[in-house]
């Protein structure tokens, strides 16, 4: 029996690292997905022009020169265009991107990792997903902090103010000592 050897999935962490966020979408890029599945980025974009009907624009879309350099930034990268560089701007692909290409691409290692791909966009969305019920309570919590708060600067401005009253009392009106008629008054 030959044993065949067995290439050790990337873990789903390391996919989610990957996953970027342009354009408001989770998107993964090509080189990142051609190491993924196996295939040099070069490959992984053959098959994706040959099969373009696959890939509509939710799919996948090519990045603009100012993202391509914003994500190398990013991703640390430094070979500058004419260095060894790419030639075109990358393709970046959506979660059904990524299992498309595993589709075209119909290798064993890429069936395998589209698994985990998926797994990993799952996760991030879930982890997103988390976060916008935090924000959600936080902001409640906020509001009522706020609305306690207020009453409480009423009750404070009230106490102050009475802590005035007593340090600055107004004389109280002192009668006449004896019998004194008031002839002006009309009572």
């Amino acid at each position: 029996m030959t044993k065949t050897k067995r290439v050790s999935p990337a873990p789903v962490e390391r996919i989610v690292r990957s996953i970027h966020i342009l354009r408001g979408q989770r998107v993964i890029l090509d080189a990142e997905l051609a190491t993924l599945y196996g295939v040099t980025t070069k490959r992984l974009n053959e098959q994706v022009k040959r099969n373009a009907r696959r890939f509509p624009e939710d799919f996948m879309f090519q990045l603009t020169a100012e993202e391509a350099t914003g994500l190398r930034s990013q991703i640390a990268t430094s070979k500058p265009v004419g260095r060894g560089g790419r030639r075109y701007q990358p393709y970046t692909f959506t979660e059904h991107g990524a299992i498309q290409v595993a589709n075209v691409l119909n290798s064993p290692r890429a069936v395998e990792m589209s698994i985990y791909v998926v797994r990993a966009f799952v996760q991030l969305r879930e982890l997103l997903n988390s976060d916008k019920d935090l924000a959600l309570r936080l902001d409640q919590l906020e509001a009522r902090i706020e609305k306690k708060l207020a009453t409480h600067d009423d009750a404070i401005a009230a106490m102050i103010s009475a802590i005035r009253q007593l340090m600055n009392p107004l004389p109280p009106k002192r009668r006449g000592i004896g019998f004194t008629a008031d002839i002006h008054d009309k009572s």
